[in-house]
């Protein structure tokens, strides 16, 4: 099961998150994955997400952020009182923007949708 926030890269109207789920993951281990996308704002009562963040921002206040490799350090020197640490690492990565899944290419997906809210709610399985 993939537990996905409803918005950014892998928000559940995009064609090319489901599309990757189908060939890098379900094709390619013959798993059948099931996805839930959260719904737009749900991850605002996400208490595990905020209590970082806080401490990160409030650790990191008045500090001239120049460099990824001071971001990196401010994150990792950051706790919460009750012990909390985020491990940070930099993905030094392009990532390609402009990829367009078809409709052809989306009808050949095999992908359920759920009867409760079939839109973010569905599994995808391998086609062998």
């Amino acid at each position: 099961m993939v537990l996905a926030v409803g918005r950014g890269s892998n928000g559940p109207r995009l064609r090319v998150f489901t599309h990757a789920l189908q060939t890098r993951l379900c094709d390619a281990s013959g798993l059948r994955v099931t996805v839930c996308h959260d719904p737009t704002g749900a991850s605002t009562w996400n208490p595990h997400e905020h209590r970082p963040v806080s401490e990160i921002s409030k650790n990191w206040a008045g500090c001239p952020l120049r460099s990824y490799q001071t971001i990196l350090n401010d994150i990792s020197t950051t706790t919460t009182t009750t012990g909390l640490r985020v491990t940070p690492h930099l993905v030094d990565q392009e990532y390609l923007t402009g990829d367009r899944i078809s409709d052809a290419m989306m009808a050949t997906l095999h992908v359920d949708r759920h009867t409760t809210q079939p839109l973010r709610n569905y599994t995808i399985h391998p086609r062998t």
